[in-house]
């Protein structure tokens, strides 16, 4: 059963996700979460795809502030770790496996930090740590009391009625399969990562003032993983965009119990090298589910 329900929160929003299910009873329970900027339909591939779905339960939500979830309220990791509780308490599931690509690997993160019993094991695609940070996120760290000042600036506009009257939704799934098709294919990787990092691009389905605060969230110092008392599948790419990737693997080696898998892309692996990060994912989940 593939149903699209809905969740009103206790401070009024509601908040849209996915819920595949074959059995009346819970089960294990899978969370996918979506990067910056992005919506649940980026996981649509690899929730049509994947063998899991004949044994864990899972949930795809589109995060506060995005797709199904649109708001223009307050945007943070507080709200997104307090969102993901609530959910997994609606849908019946003392413990889940957080799956999550950069910004989602973010929440994941900070949720099994703050409520360690409900995590049973974290698998973080291309995480952004804060000591590790180069290049455009490095200076946007360097930038931040400027960022708040503009997020602040924005949401003064947004209430005086200033802002865009309808932003279009998004289709990632068809955005990624024309990727491949159209670039991928013809080897053009430099269009692509010019395409996937540009700001410009995103801000046309996607709020400015919710863009910049999501900025300061991925750039936000992580919790130490070594506080994390649950098991670890890292997917970095061969050419991750963002993060130094020496110092990546450092910081992720602080917990014992992590696996690091290298994948052949730049900083967007389920558009790049579905098919390989779908097969890490289910072979690592498998052994879970085995312990």
């Amino acid at each position: 059963m593939d149903t699209l329900r809905t969740l009103q929160t206790t401070d009024g929003v509601t908040l849209g996700y996915r819920v595949l299910r074959q059995s009346a009873t819970p089960r294990q329970t899978l969370v996918l979460l979506h990067g910056m900027a992005s919506n649940m339909t980026r996981w649509s591939e690899f929730i049509e795809q994947t063998t899991l779905k004949t044994g864990w339960d899972i949930l795809c939500p589109d995060l506060r502030g995005h797709g199904a979830s649109f708001t223009r309220r307050r945007l943070n990791l507080d709200c997104w770790c307090r969102d993901l509780l609530a959910l997994l308490d609606t849908e019946g599931s003392d413990r889940a496996v957080l799956i999550g690509h950069s910004l989602g690997a973010q929440v994941a993160v900070h949720f099994a930090a703050r409520y360690p019993a409900r995590v049973h094991g974290l698998a973080l695609i291309d995480p952004v740590f804060h000591a590790a940070l180069r290049g455009t996120l490095r200076t946007a760290n360097l930038m931040r009391p400027v960022i708040r000042a503009l997020v602040s600036c924005i949401a003064v506009l947004n209430r005086l009625g200033l802002r865009r009257s309808r932003i279009p939704g998004r289709d990632l799934r068809k955005m990624d399969e024309a990727t491949r098709a159209k670039l991928l294919r013809a080897g053009k990787q430099e269009e692509m990562v010019e395409l996937y990092s540009s700001p410009w691009e995103d801000l046309k389905f996607f709020p400015v003032g919710s863009y910049l605060q999501e900025l300061l969230e991925m750039i936000r110092p992580l919790p130490e993983l070594a506080r994390i008392p649950a098991p670890i599948l890292a997917l970095l790419s061969t050419g991750i965009t963002y993060t130094d990737p020496q110092t990546t693997r450092a910081l992720l080696a602080q917990n014992p119990r992590t696996r690091i898998v290298t994948i052949e892309a730049y900083h967007w692996p389920l558009t790049e090298n579905p098919v390989q990060v779908r097969e890490a994912i289910e072979q690592w989940c498998n052994e879970l589910a085995i312990r």
